[in-house]
């Protein structure tokens, strides 16, 4: 990522540059038709013909259009420099940058008509998810996949209510929460309680004329006392102020807008709970995964170049070394042999023994003899074919 922040704050400076010539342009600009108006004014009200015109408005004319030349070079020159610093941003893009990654990819990686297919279908989600409708109905044509209107409907409902969220509407929200009670509830979710609790704020916010209503509204609040007795005591305490306004009263933090941006991500979170998704977009993870991976893997395929290493890295599914993703993208256990000192995989799976002990089915076989196997780790002498394999 560290590529990444220097190509930014090139980028950052390009931008500064431009905003500086946008507005010295401006100031420049204005200042000469001012000195323009003023000279034509000058020569209005003098009431001469330019026939009649003497040295002294020759001389005046020639300063005018002497100052125009010198402001126009002035912003020429200028623009020439906010060229160099464009320049510039392609240089770091090319010193930060490999323009080729093709040598960690295998060749035949999308050759298989399977793995364009799921290309395509992920690509599909996360256009349904980013809401761009239209351009995954033309990304389905063109590849042909093809999409059951039961996978698409889930995301159609789920932007039409972020889309309101962020409108600051929590009625289709609510009506969605209230319809998936139960299902909540056994996720321990927040989200229904949390979405009154705005729309109680919301009515708050418009001052003692909603006070009515407000009342009205809390009994909303009545099954969730149990669980959230303590929040339900501070709106209502806020009650008390609401005749001179909740933003001058000790209850202002209820006013505060990111809310509504915490309110969306609940939602997103729950939604995608439910619908069995996850939060985030798997073209996203793969793809944010991908770029901390890149440099690594660059850096190492360039050491085993250097070195005349091969066949260390033969493009199967394992990397010459291990990439650290962060606790983020931690998805699933992971198992690695303590004999052979290699993660297991679907052709090399944990094996558990009558002991208890677990190995790899590689190290098992390694240590059987005469049909006869003796933990590594304990004298239990046991039959190979008694140990099972374990799936996280």
């Amino acid at each position: 990522m560290e590529q990444c922040a220097c190509v930014e704050r090139e980028l950052e400076k390009v931008l500064h540059r431009f905003v500086m010539y946008g507005h010295l342009s401006e100031e420049s600009l204005d200042e000469l038709l001012r000195y323009v108006s003023e000279l034509r004014g000058q020569l209005v009200s003098s009431g001469l013909k330019d026939s009649d015109l003497d040295g002294q408005f020759s001389q005046a004319m020639g300063r005018c259009c002497k100052n125009i030349k010198d402001t126009v070079q002035r912003l020429a020159s200028s623009h020439k420099d906010i060229h160099g610093s464009v320049s510039k941003v392609g240089k770091a893009i090319d010193r930060n940058f490999d323009a080729e990654v093709s040598a960690v990819v295998a060749e035949n990686m999308w050759e298989s008509r399977e793995r364009q297919k799921c290309l395509s279908e992920s690509i599909v989600e996360h256009l349904y998810r980013q809401g761009m409708l239209s351009v995954a109905e033309d990304l389905c044509q063109e590849s042909g996949v093809v999409i059951d209107r039961s996978m698409k409907q889930p995301f159609l409902e789920l932007n039409r209510i972020l889309e309101a969220l962020r409108m600051q509407d929590l009625r289709p929200a609510l009506e969605w929460a209230i319809a998936n009670r139960q299902r909540l509830l056994d996720l321990n979710s927040t989200l229904e309680f949390k979405l009154h609790r705005l729309y109680f704020i919301s009515l708050l916010n418009g001052g003692i004329g909603n006070q009515v209503e407000a009342l009205r509204y809390a009994r909303h609040f009545q099954p969730f006392a149990a669980h959230h007795q303590r929040d339900i005591q501070i709106l209502m305490g806020s009650l008390v102020y609401l005749r001179h306004g909740i933003e001058n009263s000790p209850y202002r933090n209820l006013l505060e807008t990111n809310q509504w941006t915490e309110i969306c991500n609940i939602f997103t979170r729950d939604a995608c709970a439910l619908l069995g998704l996850s939060v985030e977009s798997p073209l996203s993870v793969s793809f944010a995964s991908g770029c901390m991976a890149l440099p690594v893997l660059m850096n190492i395929k360039q050491v085993i170049e250097q070195r005349q290493c091969t066949g260390v890295w033969t493009h199967k599914d394992e990397l010459p070394i291990e990439v650290d993703l962060g606790k983020n993208c931690w998805y699933h256990s992971v198992f690695a042999c303590p004999i052979l000192r290699q993660q297991t995989s679907e052709t090399n799976p944990p094996m558990k023994l009558l002991c208890g002990h677990v190995i790899s089915r590689d190290a098992l076989n390694k240590l059987m003899s005469a049909g006869k196997l003796k933990c590594p780790y304990c004298p239990m002498e046991q039959n190979p074919s008694d140990a099972k394999r374990i799936i996280f």
